[in-house]
């Protein structure tokens, strides 16, 4: 059967008549909710995120086919859970609620301001229940189910499904490598080594004083991840390696610190930008953008994806310009390690707010049908993609057809990766969905996902970093950024104290219930 939507039933869809399509309620009228989208800025073209033609789209389409109002909120996708806590505090959240962080929906969850979902599961969520199909992490268990409590059997958040479970990647410029004649580091010392050349040499030509061998930005932790995450004890328990991680952080995890002294030891030597501390996200793509970095740590497709053109928009300042992903950082068994993604994404919930529960979930449902999610990642043929060997070549949309996010995981929150139905059809996507080579995506792939593992799933209901996890995220940069730049000689003494002062703020207390909670998933 072929599923792809034709342009003239987007058209149709696009422009039909709200009234005269609009599917009633029971008394006659649409039923309003309002559902939460990240707002990622609008730098490089980026719209409004409540108001383009994605968003019109739905409004028009959930309403004809569901008879549903959907207005869009906009939370500021870098302090999300500030924001989402005030407004959870006040009582006025959207009915359709996005987190990355379980912490905080746990916290939600047992403040009691929480829709239990579970009762909707085999009912009203049948098409998100077929869509996000098996848990592999947890076997014998949907996908849809991934957060149920093991006891009362309460479903508070679902999950996205993810296509690509590929994370993070080094990247370096091998355009100043080929200058120095040295090959691809293959090793944390070469690695090492290379940058030093980097800064000594400036292969680039711009400037002694300008040159950044590791380009790194204020979060510290993100911009540092692989590097820290090689230095961690490779042979890690299932058991040791997830009590020990806390709130995502790495901070306990045996070998981590060596990978902060590492950082220090990078600082010192100058190969780190002295005013590290001043570049947010925007501000260090702009720097990769000039051609003064080196290499630096990014999603694993980063350098490839038109949303920040970070590779394109180099090459117009030095037109042979070459940021490659590089596999060098070796762990203490002399292989490389890395991080994958869990294949549950990110997660939605229902507020106990909600006055139509029933018809946010309904509205979630809609987005799991083939044909709303195929046209929300792939938008009108000829305009945001080419049909290329019957693959959807995805290019960036004119205006308001821009996506903010990737695939417009934003709106489509029940899927993270291009989605075509079929696995064989995936694998063929997921390099057609950028306007480079496919040898250039699928290397970056392979690089990412050699010796990539998610962190462990277990299957219990904690609470304890809730009300504390956003206090614990602020305290690990700030004791990050405090390691990196501190006098190596200080260098133990600082971190005894700043660790200690983590685990008093809240980390202890996660941990002693991390630790008393576990369970063998297997």
């Amino acid at each position: 059967m072929n599923r792809k939507l034709s342009l003239a039933s987007i058209v149709v869809a696009l422009f039909v008549c709200l009234v005269s399509c609009g599917k009633s309620g029971g008394d006659g009228t649409a039923v309003e909710i309002v559902v939460e989208v990240f707002d990622r800025g609008t730098d490089g073209g980026k719209s409004n995120p409540v108001n383009n033609n994605w968003t019109a789209w739905i409004q028009e389409k959930a309403l004809k086919d569901e008879g549903i109002r959907v207005t869009f909120t906009a939370i500021p996708r870098w302090s999300e859970n500030t924001a989402m806590n005030n407004l959870m505090a006040a009582g006025n959240p959207p009915d359709v609620c996005l987190s990355y962080s379980p912490e905080l929906i746990g916290n939600f969850r047992d403040l009691g301001g929480l829709l239990d979902i579970s009762p909707y599961i085999d009912t009203t969520l049948k098409d998100l229940k077929a869509f996000l199909g098996p848990d592999k992490a947890l076997p014998g268990r949907d996908l849809i189910r991934r957060n149920e409590d093991p006891v009362t059997k309460t479903v508070y958040s679902i999950p996205a499904r993810r296509v690509v479970t590929a994370q993070r990647s080094m990247f370096i410029r091998k355009d100043w490598l080929d200058a120095l004649g040295l090959p691809l580091p293959s090793t944390t010392e070469e690695y090492h080594q290379a940058l030093k050349a980097f800064k000594e040499q400036d292969p680039g030509g711009v400037g002694k004083n300008r040159v950044i061998p590791l380009g790194m930005g204020s979060d510290i932790f993100w911009g540092a991840y692989n590097i820290g995450y090689s230095f961690i004890e490779p042979n890690l328990s299932i058991k040791d390696r997830w009590v020990t991680t806390i709130v995502e952080r790495s901070l306990l995890l045996p070998g981590y610190k060596e990978g902060v002294r590492f950082l220090n030891t990078l600082y010192q030597e100058g190969l780190i930008d002295r005013d590290f501390a001043l570049y947010k996200g925007e501000e260090m793509t702009a720097v990769l953008k000039s051609g003064v970095v080196g290499s630096f740590c990014g999603e694993w497709d980063t350098i490839y994806r038109e949303s920040d053109s970070i590779l394109t928009d180099l090459r117009k300042n030095i037109p042979n310009a070459e940021f490659v992903p590089v596999d060098a950082l070796t762990g203490s068994d002399g292989s490389t390690h890395k991080s994958a993604y869990d294949s549950a994404g990110i997660n939605f919930f229902i507020p106990a707010s909600c006055k139509n529960p029933e018809a946010a979930l309904r509205y979630v449902n809609w987005l799991a049908k083939y044909e709303n999610y195929y046209f929300l990642q792939t938008g009108p043929e000829g305009i945001v993609h080419d049909m290329v060997d019957g693959i959807p070549k995805l290019k960036e949309g004119p205006g308001l057809w821009i996506q903010n996010s990737p695939l417009n995981l934003d709106y489509a929150i029940h899927v993270n990766g291009l989605d075509l139905g079929d696995p064989e059809l995936n694998i063929r996507a997921l390099a057609s969905g950028y306007p480079w080579p496919f040898e250039k995506i699928q290397n970056a792939y392979t690089i990412a996902m050699t010796n990539a593992a998610p962190l462990p799933v277990i299957p219990v209901q904690l609470s304890a970093a809730g009300p504390v996890s956003q206090i614990l995220v602020d305290k690990h940069n700030a004791l990050l950024a405090e390691l990196m730049i501190c006098r190596p000689k200080d260098f133990d003494q600082v971190w005894d104290k700043r660790l200690a002062e983590w685990m008093a703020s809240g980390a202890k207390a996660v941990l002693d219930e991390r630790t008393a909670k576990y369970v063998d998933p297997y």
